[in-house]
């Protein structure tokens, strides 16, 4: 008895480490064609090149990503929306707007690593804009947005 409590609880303990090894893939990263835009995905909802929206095998729809290019150093969050991708070299499918963020509009096929993100309010600045579909959108950057921000306060201001 005590033998299989021990074997349990050292079974139980190495799952727990090795999820924390594995929940970080590596592997090859294509984004959506153009002519998919508006075709009904895996969740129902109409394909928009300008979400940050991927489609991976097995998790589940509505899972945040982490999408990071190494190549480059670039980061994007997406939103799980689709089954595929449909070649079994391929890691995850990419909407042109992610793989814009991520810098690989050009090769087409790259290297990346994705993990599931997670929450941490310190860590967005900005609160992060949907569509109507409630996916995520492409916005300007922080900057951009500031300077809209000032031009609109001058204009009440006069």
């Amino acid at each position: 008895m005590k033998k299989k409590i021990i074997l349990l609880s050292f079974i139980a303990s190495l799952c727990l480490f090795t999820t924390d090894c594995f929940a970080q893939q590596k592997g090859n990263a294509s984004f959506y064609a153009h002519r998919f835009q508006g075709r009904k995905m895996s969740n129902g909802v109409p394909y928009h090149s300008d979400s940050l929206t991927c489609a991976h095998r097995t998790l589940p729809f509505g899972t945040l990503l982490e999408v990071f290019n190494p190549m480059n150093n670039k980061k994007v969050i997406v939103k799980v929306t689709d089954r595929g991708p449909r070649y079994r070299n391929r890691l995850i499918d990419l909407s042109y707007a992610a793989a814009k963020e991520l810098g690989i509009i050009n090769q087409g096929i790259a290297q990346v690593e994705i993990k599931e993100w997670e929450f941490n309010p310190y860590y967005l600045p900005l609160p992060i804009p949907f569509n109507a579909y409630g996916l995520f959108v492409n916005v300007k950057s922080a900057t951009e947005i500031l300077q809209d921000v000032q031009i609109d306060i001058r204009t009440v201001l006069k």
